[in-house]
């Protein structure tokens, strides 16, 4: 009996991330069903792979061996994967790109796509949104070519490139009835005691996770409101007096009514998004990251 490609996969991922807990969350499945699988994989290999330690797992020497195996087998059969979808697709038939909520698809960015396109009318382009994180993932293992995100990514794979897109200010999203809305800039902190309606994942990176990094330089951290969201949505909390979000000035383009975006007036309240793709892309995902990058 051999292991399974999921038991690989599922080796792996405890091994990167360093516990149960957080690989079952990156995973989603039961820990349980997690520590099943690993439990069958030891008694197939008749080895013991991880040392259980109260806080997290470390690979024993003959586990350490058996993920570098596993990580250059599960890496080997991505790149089969994508040499196939390239050959059914004829080399340039469709490229799937993703983006982060935090990375709007603003008139610049579809102006960018629509150029490259019209170099390459035969490709069709798939657009989906995903997390910075889950972007790295579906790159690294073939179900998707490029990837448009905030930073920081803090997953990171040796077969990815982060190269950079553009910088934004931050602004303040705030209602209109909010008794903030009327100032012309804001400092981070005014926002002290003002709920925020996004906060950061604790295992992911992204906008959110930049702006608590913003607030905690500030002398605080954010404090949530009634009603959180990382995603678009945020707001629409915002317009319904939730509370407040610090985010990108582009993503003013498909705010809804009764918000106001004041600028921040700290230094460094940027953000910065960032092109990902796997390093050995296929000349038509490489020629978009490199149109990308220069013309941003």
């Amino acid at each position: 009996m051999t292991p399974s490609l999921k038991q690989l996969r599922y080796f792996v991922e405890i091994v990167d991330s360093g516990s149960f807990s957080l690989a079952a969350e990156r995973l989603f499945i039961a820990q349980s069903a997690l520590s099943r699988q690993i439990r069958d994989l030891e008694a197939v290999l008749q080895v013991e792979l991880l040392l259980r330690k109260p806080r997290h797992v470390e690979p024993t020497a003959a586990g350490q061996a058996f993920y570098d195996s596993a990580r250059r087998i599960l890496s080997e059969l991505a790149d089969a994967a994508t040499q196939a979808r390239n050959v059914q697709r004829g080399g340039e038939g469709g490229l799937r790109l993703l983006h982060s909520s935090s990375v709007v698809l603003t008139p610049q960015l579809c102006a960018w796509l629509q150029h490259w396109q019209t170099q390459h009318p035969a490709v069709r382009f798939e657009i989906a949104q995903a997390s910075s994180e889950q972007q790295s993932v579906d790159i690294e293992e073939g179900r998707a070519d490029l990837g448009l995100a905030r930073e920081p990514v803090l997953r990171r794979y040796p077969n990815i490139r982060i190269d950079p897109l553009h910088e934004e200010r931050l602004v303040v999203a705030i209602g209109m009835n909010h008794p903030l809305a009327r100032q012309q800039s804001l400092a981070l902190h005014a926002l002290r005691d003002v709920p925020f309606v996004s906060l950061p994942h604790p295992e992911r990176g992204g906008l959110s996770y930049r702006v608590a990094q913003l607030c905690q330089t500030s002398g605080f951290y954010p404090i949530a409101a009634g009603a959180v969201s990382r995603k678009l949505s945020q707001l629409s909390l915002v317009a319904a007096g939730f509370g407040v979000a610090v985010v990108p000035e582009s993503m003013q383009w498909f705010a809804p009514e009764g918000i106001r975006f004041i600028p921040l007036s700290d230094a460094g309240a940027t953000t910065r998004a960032v092109v990902l793709s796997r390093r050995d892309a296929p000349p038509a995902v490489a020629g978009l990251r490199a149109l990308a990058t220069a013309e941003h």
